[in-house]
């Protein structure tokens, strides 16, 4: 089961975001060995998505999920969903955050 957790993106700007994974007994799920990747798409049907870069910190237990302002610019204002799947070394898949994401609209324009 997954666990709940809503972003915000600011349009135009870059975003980053840690997510600490914990064990059963409160400790850093170790994820060394796992691959992590994530997308936001506008609804669970769309074809098209926007990849986070997505990478971990093995013994913290860490996601770190991020996108470029040259990315943010493009995105339109407004709510998306996204989740964050960590692969084992076995080809085993778990989701282990999802949400929703809001990118808020940017007014400068540089």
């Amino acid at each position: 089961m997954s666990i709940k957790a809503n972003l915000i993106i600011d349009q135009g700007t870059d975003f980053s975001a840690t997510i600490d994974l914990m064990d059963g007994f409160d400790a850093p799920y170790d994820l060394t060995g796992f691959t992590v990747s994530s997308q936001m798409r506008k609804n669970f049907k769309s074809s098209t998505a926007v990849d986070f870069s997505a990478t971990s910190n093995g013994v913290l237990g860490q996601i770190i999920l991020s996108m470029s302002k040259t990315i943010t610019t493009d995105l339109d204002p407004g709510r998306y969903l996204y989740d964050v799947e960590i692969t084992s070394a076995v080809d085993v898949t778990t989701r282990v955050v999802e949400g929703v994401v809001n990118v808020t609209p940017g007014i400068t324009r540089t």
